[in-house]
C-alpha cells in the first residue's frame, strides 16, 4: 500500500469514529470549515438555536395554557423581566398580599406541593408541564400522598418553593422549573424538592432531577422518578445530603 492508499484509509477511519461521536453527542463536533471560516450552514445553525435561547427566556409561559392544566397564578415580588434578571433574590420571595391569598386559597398543610416556575425558560414550561403534571400528581395521590393546590409562579426561582412550603405548612414541596436553555435545547427542565421547607434552606437540604426534556429524561419517566423520590424524602424525613 502507498502512503497515498495509507492515508486515504486512516482518513475514513477518523471519518467513522467522529461519526460515532456525533451520533452520541448533542455538541457542535467535526462541523468543518470552508477555509479559515464556519461554513454558512454552521452559523446559520447556530444562530438558531441561540435565539431559541432568547426567546426562552425573554417571552412569557402561554396563559391559556396555564388555565388548561387547572394552575392557580401568583407571582413572586419580581415586577417585571428586566428585575427578574437583575434581581435573583426578588424571585425568591412572595409578598405579604401573596402569601395572604395563598393561605386564604390553597390546601393547608399538604403532603406535597408542588409548584411551577417559569424560572428561565417558558420553553421548558410548555413543552414538559402538560405531561409530567398529571403524571405526577397521579402518581403521587395513588401512592396516598395528599397533594396540595398546585400553583404557577410567576418570575419564579428556585428558592420561592421555601416561601410557598412556609406558608402553607407542606411536608414536602416539589418545584417544576424552567432552566437556563443552552445552544443544545431550551427545553429543559429540573425538578427541586425539599422536605420540611423552611426561608433560607440551605441548597444542600434539596434534591434535584434535572435534564428533563424530549432529548433527556422524558417527562413521563419523570413523573415516576419524583414520585419515587417524594417517598424516599418521606420515608427518610430528609431531603438532600440528608438523604445520604
Amino acid at each position: 500500500m502507498t502512503n497515498k492508499e495509507t492515508r486515504h484509509a486512516d482518513d475514513a477511519d477518523h471519518e467513522d469514529a467522529l461519526e460515532q461521536i456525533r451520533n452520541i453527542s448533542a455538541s457542535r463536533l467535526g462541523v468543518g470549515r470552508s477555509g479559515t471560516r464556519p461554513r454558512t450552514s454552521s452559523v446559520l445553525s447556530f444562530r438558531a438555536d441561540h435565539a431559541q435561547a432568547r426567546d426562552a427566556v425573554l417571552t412569557q409561559v402561554d396563559e391559556e395554557a396555564l388555565d388548561e392544566l387547572g394552575l392557580m397564578q401568583i407571582q413572586s415580588c419580581v415586577t417585571n423581566q428586566d428585575q427578574y434578571l437583575a434581581r435573583p433574590d426578588l424571585g425568591r420571595q412572595l409578598s405579604d398580599e401573596t402569601s395572604s391569598l395563598i393561605r386564604e386559597e390553597c390546601i393547608q398543610d399538604p403532603d406535597v406541593q408542588i409548584i411551577v416556575c417559569d424560572g428561565l425558560s417558558s420553553t421548558a414550561v410548555e413543552e414538559n408541564i402538560p405531561d409530567l403534571l398529571p403524571m405526577l400528581t397521579n402518581g403521587l395521590e395513588e401512592q396516598g400522598f395528599e397533594v396540595g393546590t398546585p400553583l404557577f409562579v410567576k418570575y419564579g426561582r428556585v428558592d420561592v418553593m421555601d416561601a410557598i412550603g412556609e406558608e402553607l405548612g407542606a411536608t414536602i414541596i416539589v418545584n417544576l422549573i424552567g432552566e437556563r436553555p443552552g445552544l443544545n435545547t431550551a427545553k429543559s427542565l429540573s425538578a427541586y424538592l425539599v422536605y420540611s421547607p423552611q426561608r433560607g434552606m440551605a441548597t444542600a437540604k434539596k434534591s434535584v432531577i434535572s435534564n428533563i426534556h424530549p432529548d433527556g429524561l422524558p417527562a413521563i419517566e419523570a413523573g415516576a422518578q419524583i414520585v419515587d423520590l417524594v417517598k424516599q424524602m418521606d420515608e427518610n424525613e430528609g431531603s438532600g445530603l440528608d438523604l445520604e
